[in-house]
């Protein structure tokens, strides 16, 4: 693939290296997601269940994490060509072995592999779009990857869904044999030999990586499973806490008085890139707290299965197939600060329109915000791309771009996190509540007692004990039925206020010419 100059179009030979570069990208992103809809087929598979079944999905963050910020350096030593296609080939591979996957360890081993050799797909395609593409035509190439990084966190679980209850989980990593081929060819005609610099291992920031390595992948780690082991009052997460804040301090403090740094942390001083990284991070933070939370909210309140779940969140990606495409031409006509300002804010709308819930809101009920939803991320993603990477030099671009999509997966990471643990402790807040307002010296409880026994002895039960004993169940369910109701509502409108406070971040940043698009310089 050559780089054209600002007036030249790409040819051909190019567009078939993005395209496959952006499918292993989609690829990557959505083997996030696709398994969260089918776990418990998964734990059943290969026994296990519980909390360590959670760990399916954590290994795969954990490698994928770890590895992004050090594919500038990587791909350098072993040039782009080669590097992407060792990775794509050994993604493949390991996806079919989790599928013969026989316990926990090996699935946890497995899908670790699978994530750090996917993790590749991710900032690999970013960079080819801003390096190999023309100004002119790198919104469109922007565009596509915009598809990849928020259309597939939303069809990932429908995916995972549907090939679980039809054909079973196998079929969840057996889906990425097919796509998988098509971009080894795609990438293997497309993309120039380059010779290795293996000289540049012994010069390479090893602390750098070492430490990074090992913060990131406690932090991932701590963020994933410490609401399951209750945060600090396990020994386990105190002692990652620790882990990471060490080594993550020490990587720090390395890059900044490193001189060739594994990481160009001084990138974030860069005034677009540096408000960019944070708006991407709250984007990651509601893209992939959003999807679990309604995940979650159909799953617990209202009793959908996987496949019916997939069905509803379907409708946070479908309409962006038929909005991204226009998104590079609102570029050139209108302030790119404006179009992912407006973006972002729908999304955070579209969580805010989901703070009054009740018993009857299921999926019908969901498809407006759902597609609010959807037509913000479509927004939002391409023009922050390009406004992040204005003026970043073509050079530092291999580096911006694992920066910046590792603060994403890392938004996600805290997202989730942050939203498990606010939603159980309002749920028990209003639990609490509701539960010091029914009393049975309460005139109105005392009666409900009375309808729901009645209602109970109508039904064959004849001790009238009996009967008593499952009102109050009955009403113990209602009450708690009423507190996950509330604690989703509060969730969603918590999640609403950040994207919207992400948004303002954006107004900091300067704008770019709408002709070009932004993206790295030459």
């Amino acid at each position: 693939m050559s780089v054209p100059q600002n007036n030249e179009r790409a040819d051909l030979i190019t567009w078939v290296g993005i395209v496959g570069a952006l499918l292993g990208a989609f690829m990557a992103i959505v083997n996030i997601q696709i398994t969260n809809a089918a776990l418990l087929d998964i734990e059943g598979g290969i026994g296990t269940g519980g909390a360590n079944g959670a760990w399916i999905s954590t290994s795969y963050l954990v490698g994928e994490i770890i590895i992004i910020p050090l594919c500038d350096f990587l791909s350098r030593v072993f040039s782009i060509r080669r590097f992407l296609l060792v990775n794509t080939a050994l993604f493949l591979v390991f996806s079919v072995a989790c599928a013969f996957a026989n316990n926990l360890e090996q699935m946890i081993v497995l899908r670790g592999l699978q994530g750090f050799t996917g993790g590749v797909l991710i900032p690999v395609a970013f960079t080819l779009v801003a390096t190999t593409l023309p100004m002119a035509q790198r919104p469109l190439g922007m565009a596509g990857f915009s598809l990849a990084a928020t259309f597939a966190p939303a069809i990932g679980p429908t995916i995972g869904g549907w090939l679980s209850g039809n054909y079973g989980w196998e079929f969840i990593f057996y889906v990425n044999l097919v796509p998988g081929l098509v971009m080894l060819a795609m990438l293997y005609v497309s993309l120039k030999p380059a010779p290795m610099q293996l000289k540049l291992l012994k010069t390479g920031d090893w602390t750098g990586i070492a430490t990074l390595a090992v913060g990131l992948g406690a932090l991932q780690t701590v963020l994933e499973e410490g609401n399951t082991h209750d945060w600090f009052g396990s020994g386990l997460i105190v002692n990652l806490s620790i882990v990471a804040a060490v080594f993550l301090g020490t990587f720090l403090w390395i890059e900044f008085h490193k001189e060739n740094p594994v990481v160009n942390l001084r990138l974030l001083g860069r005034r677009n890139f540096g408000f960019g990284t944070v708006a991407n991070f709250v984007l990651g933070f509601g893209l992939y707290g959003a999807g679990f939370v309604l995940a979650q909210y159909l799953a617990r309140t209202q009793g959908y299965n996987a496949e019916q779940i997939g069905k509803v969140v379907m409708w946070t990606g479908l309409p962006q197939l038929l909005i991204v495409p226009f998104v590079p031409m609102l570029i050139k006509r209108v302030d790119v600060r404006m179009l992912a300002c407006v973006g972002l804010t729908i999304f955070g709308l579209s969580n805010l329109v989901n703070i009054h819930l009740s018993g009857n809101t299921g999926g019908d009920q969901l498809l407006i915000p759902n597609i609010m939803r959807a037509i913000g991320l479509a927004l939002v993603m391409t023009p922050l791309s390009a406004l992040a990477m204005a003026g970043i030099a073509r050079e530092e671009t291999a580096a911006a771009s694992g920066l910046f999509n590792m603060m994403r997966n890392l938004g996600g990471a805290f997202g989730t996190a942050i939203l498990v643990t606010f939603l159980t402790k309002r749920e028990q807040f209003h639990s609490n509540i509701i539960n010091s307002h029914v009393s049975v010296a309460d005139p109105e409880t005392a009666a409900r007692i009375e309808s729901l026994k009645q209602h109970f002895l109508s039904q064959g039960i004849s001790d009238a004990a009996t009967a008593t004993r499952e009102a109050l169940v009955a009403i113990g369910k209602t009450i708690h039925h009423q507190a996950e109701l509330m604690g989703f509502a509060d969730t969603f409108g918590l999640l609403g206020a950040v994207v919207l406070l992400g948004a303002v971040s954006i107004l900091f940043m300067r704008n770019i010419n709408g002709a070009t698009g932004g993206g790295a310089a030459h």
